[in-house]
């Protein structure tokens, strides 16, 4: 049993030989080891080579030859042509089929290898290879099309628009296609170059290859923000809509806080604090967003004491808390909320109409959440934190519930690098001692956005000034520094007083 190296011993049901010292190794089957470890190496071999058959199809091939050549494809195009490629469907099914059933097999060689090697002084060194995931067969088109040149290839990244060419050298990379969109891209590659521009979209110009905005002169205040939209409701029509929770005035926002989960009981006798935020510079930087109105749903206990308070900070271009205003509710004609109790339950709608009066812009509403409560003074030393305890009687009736916030209005077209372009207009002209004249239609343009701006901003009582939207709009939005601020607002006021022999209206800084 032991090929005279040892003494076979059984113990418990198992049996091994018990190794002579000169035999270590007598229990380790070293012929089949070597035999499973060149089987396993042989089908990794076969796993790339099946990538190969892949890249070497007729399919491929032909799907490669299909792909736009006058533009640059980012991997989101190139997934969308792999899509739409139904013979390169068919042959990436059988692809992936294959190799789900090449992939079984060698875990199967690999669990008998690892058994085999139990009773072995050393283990055995094996990884399961890596299968391709479509990201990366679209990263690998990209290679294909950009980096693989001069007999050369290597890996395109999309991020620096550049390939990584192996082997040393540089020479793996072909010339790169302009990108073709809207704003400030391409509308068509150059056909002498097509890693330059060959045309531009409307408002901006071709300028060495690149498009570039318009001198603005002569365009309308519309062209950097569209101040009309299609929603132009009476505030009865917009009562009546925001009742009903109509889907044209929602405003997709995320949701944020710390303190508070929706549709959870919790304690508001402390402060909560919760807020509704779009993050338009990352994700819709071609839109500026107006609130009309406001919607809670909040669920009481019975026989609950509690009169829920809200204070609402108000962000109208992002930035920190401090740079947002408090809504006066109540105050200067401003609205109140409106407390509708909902049919069979604890529940009650609160709404805020702002209406068409004092609609005004906001990134993110930061929403506090404070409470009345007639409660005996042993409860009100209490912190009012951590999970509540529904079977308490005594403490039941303070827990409330938020089920549903919403924020309703809609959204403004802005053009970021038009409205750019006109500022360092006004910017360049300060700077050359007020030489006004010279472009004089953009002030007077930047005069009346700001002004309708400005007048959107919160109402503040008799004698105090407006606060400045205008500025922080220029900080967060085309995020102009402090002193390239001081200066525009300057221009305009000089330009408005000296030129326009118009009052200045005063400010309040915000941002």
């Amino acid at each position: 049993m032991c090929n005279g190296e040892g003494e076979y011993v059984c113990q418990n049901s198992q049996c091994r030989c018990q190794c002579a010292e000169e035999f270590p190794q007598c229990n380790c089957p070293i012929t089949d080891i070597q035999i499973m470890e060149y089987t396993l190496a042989n089908m990794a071999k076969s796993w790339a080579e099946a990538y190969k058959d892949l890249e070497n199809s007729d399919e491929f091939k032909s799907f490669m030859k299909r792909l736009p050549s006058n533009h640059f494809l980012t991997i989101g195009s190139i997934h969308q042509h792999w899509g739409n490629d139904w013979d390169l469907q068919n042959r990436y099914k059988l692809l992936q089929s294959s190799m789900e059933a090449q992939r079984q097999k060698i875990q199967r060689t690999a669990r008998k290898l690892f058994g085999l090697s139990v009773r072995c002084r050393h283990n055995p060194n094996h990884q399961l290879p890596r299968e391709r995931t479509i990201q990366q067969w679209l990263a690998r088109v990209q290679s294909l099309l950009y980096c693989n040149e001069n007999g050369f290839w290597g890996t395109f990244l999309e991020s620096q628009r550049s390939c990584v060419c192996h082997g040393s050298t540089t020479l793996c990379q072909r010339p790169i296609p302009c990108i073709i969109g809207g704003n400030n891209s391409c509308a068509m590659c150059s056909l002498a170059n097509i890693s330059l521009c060959g045309s531009c979209n409307k408002g901006y110009k071709l300028y060495r290859g690149r498009c570039e905005p318009q001198n603005v002169d002569s365009e309308r205040s519309e062209q950097f923000i569209s101040f009309e939209t299609d929603l132009d409701f009476q505030d009865l029509e917009l009562k009546y809509l925001l009742q009903k929770m109509d889907s044209r005035l929602y405003v997709h926002t995320t949701f944020v806080s710390n303190e508070i989960r929706l549709d959870t009981f919790f304690d508001p006798r402390w402060r909560k604090r919760m807020s509704l935020t779009l993050k338009s510079n990352k994700n819709r930087m071609d839109f500026i967003h107006m609130v009309i109105g406001m919607s809670m749903r909040i669920c009481q206990m019975r026989n609950s004491s509690l009169d829920p308070m809200f204070f609402v900070y108000v962000n109208p271009f992002s930035g920190s808390h401090s740079e947002g205003w408090n809504m006066p509710f109540g105050e200067f004609g401003y609205p109140r909320w409106e407390k509708v109790r909902l049919q069979n339950s604890q529940c009650y709608n609160w709404t805020l109409l702002l209406g068409n009066r004092w609609k005004t812009f906001f990134e993110t509403v930061h929403i506090y959440l404070r409470s009345r409560t007639r409660l005996a003074t042993v409860l009100r030393n209490e912190t009012g934190q951590g999970p509540v305890d529904l079977s308490d009687p005594n403490k039941r009736q303070f827990y409330i519930k938020i089920s549903d916030v919403q924020v309703f209005g809609y959204s403004l077209r802005f053009n970021a690098d038009l409205l750019r372009s006109a500022v360092q207009q006004v910017n360049q002209s300060y700077t050359q001692g007020g030489q006004f004249y010279s472009s004089s239609s953009v002030m007077l343009l930047l005069l009346d956005i700001r002004d309708r701006i400005n007048r959107l901003a919160p109402p503040v009582a008799p004698g105090k000034p407006q606060l400045d939207l205008f500025s922080c709009m220029l900080k967060h939005r085309l995020k102009l520094t402090n002193s390239e601020i001081i200066r525009v607002n300057h221009a305009l006021d000089l330009y408005n007083t000296e030129i326009l022999k118009q009052s200045d209206q005063m400010t309040a800084k915000l941002c």
